[in-house]
């Protein structure tokens, strides 16, 4: 009788720091970096997930930015970008594979504390909403009570239901925001 076991290597994962100006006033959010996103160093490094391209169709006419091209045009849209987790272990780059006794959240009572005009949350899918919802809320303090959220459709490949542009007809609520302000 074969007793072989699949080794799963599970990998301790580190985030980034934010992409926000002093002046943000929403603050998109994601789970962790995919493993194409740690090895480039950058947000959303998939050539497939779909932020760069919504990002662009939103606020550029340029399709072809470079990535400090990139961060720049989210800062002067007054757009921070940020993840949920600051570290965890996962086998992959899939949300459903972090294991979530190693969670670790970034610290927002600090972050909101240096970005005062954020008054907006949006998720980049549902896991960055569920563990925000249940590893950061409790712990803001009551000075951030006052911040409005919004899930909206991850932009990762893996939410294949749907495509790139019924996604970015969904983001398109970012601008009503901005232009409410």
């Amino acid at each position: 009788q074969n007793t072989s076991q699949c080794r799963c290597i599970m990998n301790t994962v580190t985030g980034f720091d934010p992409i926000a100006g002093r002046d943000a006033l929403i603050l998109i959010l994601g789970s962790m970096p995919s493993v194409q996103s740690l090895r480039a160093q950058e947000y959303y490094a998939h050539p497939r997930n779909a932020f760069w391209y919504i990002m662009s169709a939103l606020f550029a006419d340029n399709r072809t930015l470079s990535y400090p091209q990139k961060k720049l045009l989210l800062v002067q849209n007054r757009i921070a970008l940020w993840d949920v987790l600051s570290a965890c272990q996962r086998k992959g780059s899939l949300d459903s594979a972090i294991r979530k006794e190693t969670v670790v959240v970034n610290d927002f009572n600090a972050f909101f504390v240096a970005h005062p005009q954020i008054q907006a949350v949006y998720f980049n899918g549902s896991r960055a909403q569920q563990v925000y919802n249940q590893r950061v809320v409790s712990a803001l303090d009551e000075r951030f009570s006052n911040l409005e959220y919004q899930r909206l459709p991850s932009t990762s490949p893996a939410m294949a239901s749907l495509d790139r542009e019924q996604k970015l007809k969904h983001w398109k609520t970012i601008l009503q925001y901005l232009r409410s302000e």
